[in-house]
């Protein structure tokens, strides 16, 4: 992959939009994917306005964050390339909302999708309201793309299915989509890493950041625990009622879960939580019927571009179609329920009273209230929006 290769894709979507001298800001992170961001930004003749946004956790006692080193990398990028940098805190924010919001969750039994929040809420949200408004475009180092049909912008996945970040993308309106620059999206992550390398970049050899959003390194079900402290209750084998062991808290544990159960004897999956009692319900063996279902169901799906349904009336009107509720037949999509390279294929359908619902083509494992479906075209390569998970059978 070479520079000017990299940079093509950059430079066609910023000529579509007719603007002669972009205003751009580059939220960085001192990761290796927001500083070859700047990179390409800079090589294709722009120069950004650098943001670093501090949540404050080392004032919430999680001294173990690793702001001061990501700091300093981004201070060295604003010098190298000249770039202003501007160090902005959405402390309140943060916690008000996606911090709260995982709380909340996590307290109902369900399984809460703090990344997809603090994309929504935060990083293009109040990062909108109080900066990103005096720019035309924002950019960030996420594994996602955006592409045309016709006139019409969508949210697009990346090349790079291990690392896709448009699940995470999923909850965001047009508006914000409209704005977003992905300069390393289409790559993969071997090509970012040669890029950093071959720019001698400081964040190069640097290791990925785990976890939920901003929270470097601190570990989710310690960020739980200090939330939530810990209670202990009984794990029960399903179809015995016989007691294998205990737990922590039900909030440590998801529909679906593998891992982390300290049980032998296993595979042991988590099927049912029952929240009243405290008891954590897992059922053995591999693939276990009742761990899977076939139909999800969503109260409300929040679509980012046009619908399913609109976009493929238009397609074959030629022109822009609006497909009213009312009007909406059953139509192929595919789709995922968490964070995984693969997407399933399904038919998503619409019904006034109850909602939408997708009927896949195949039984799935550990359909999680709380979490989110994301929707995708037939091919998966359009991201067209999500919805709650608010039942799955």
């Amino acid at each position: 992959m070479t520079l000017s290769q990299a940079i093509a894709p950059l430079q066609e979507r910023l000529a579509r939009s007719g603007i002669a001298e972009p205003r751009i800001a580059a939220l960085v992170s001192g990761g290796v994917d927001s500083s070859v961001v700047v990179h390409l930004l800079c090589a294709a003749g722009y120069r950004p306005t650098l943001f670093y946004i501090q949540i404050g956790m080392e004032e919430r006692g999680f001294a173990d964050c690793s702001w001061e080193d990501d700091l300093e990398i981004v201070q060295h990028l604003a010098r190298r390339y000249d770039c202003p940098l501007e160090v902005v805190s959405l402390h309140e924010e943060y916690w008000a909302s996606v911090v709260q919001y995982t709380i909340d969750t996590v307290k109902k039994g369900l399984t809460p999708n703090p990344d997809m929040m603090c994309n929504k809420l935060i990083k293009f949200g109040c990062f909108e309201e109080k900066w990103g408004h005096d720019f035309d475009f924002i950019a960030t180092g996420h594994y996602a793309t955006t592409c045309y049909e016709g006139d019409q912008l969508y949210l697009s996945t990346a090349p790079d299915p291990v690392k896709d970040q448009t699940d995470f993308l999923a909850q965001i309106n047009f508006a914000q989509v409209s704005k977003l620059l992905f300069p390393t999206g289409h790559l993969l992550k071997s090509e970012v890493r040669q890029l950093a390398e071959e720019a001698h970049l400081l964040s190069a050899k640097r290791k990925d950041s785990q976890g939920i959003c901003f929270l470097g390194k601190v570990n989710y079900n310690e960020f739980i625990e200090r939330a939530l402290g810990t209670r202990e209750g009984l794990i029960i084998e399903r179809e015995t009622g016989k007691v294998l062991g205990k737990h922590r808290g039900y909030w440590f544990h998801t529909i679906g879960q593998r891992k982390g159960l300290g049980l032998s004897g296993g595979p042991w999956f988590v099927v049912k939580k029952n929240i009243r009692r405290n008891i954590i319900l897992v059922s053995q063996g591999y693939d276990p019927a009742d761990q899977y279902g076939e139909h999800v169901v969503m109260e409300q799906c929040d679509f980012i571009s046009l619908d399913p349904w609109s976009r493929a009336a238009s397609l074959e009107a030629g022109t822009a179609v609006v497909v009213p509720p009312a009007e909406r037949q059953p139509i192929a999509v595919s789709f995922k329920i968490r964070h995984t390279p693969e997407f399933t294929r399904g038919v998503l359908s619409y019904d006034p009273e109850t909602g939408y619902r997708i009927d896949s083509a195949e039984p799935i494992q550990g359909i999680a209230p709380g979490q989110y479906a994301v929707v995708y075209s037939e091919d998966h390569h359009l991201c067209f929006g999500s919805g709650m998970i608010t039942k799955g059978f």
